[in-house]
């Protein structure tokens, strides 16, 4: 069972990197290092749900990591 726990944690892995690369909001480098934020504006439709996607897909990042230790 602890291989399938690792299968499924590289797919949650992946899946994770892809929502943070789609939530960059500058198509340069340089917001990549903190440029590119001149202002704020509140999340809306699409790109509050990839939010939300990552913040689940962390949590369940964390879980496994921690299962995969435990058993």
């Amino acid at each position: 069972m602890n291989i399938y726990l690792l299968y499924v944690q590289i797919v949650v892995s992946i899946a994770l990197v892809v929502l943070i690369a789609m939530q960059q909001r500058g198509a340069a480098l340089g917001s990549a290092f903190g440029g590119g934020g001149e202002f704020y504006s509140s999340r809306r439709g699409i790109q509050k749900k990839l939010y939300y996607a990552t913040i689940v897909a962390s949590a369940l990042f964390i879980i496994l990591g921690i299962l995969n230790i435990l058993i």
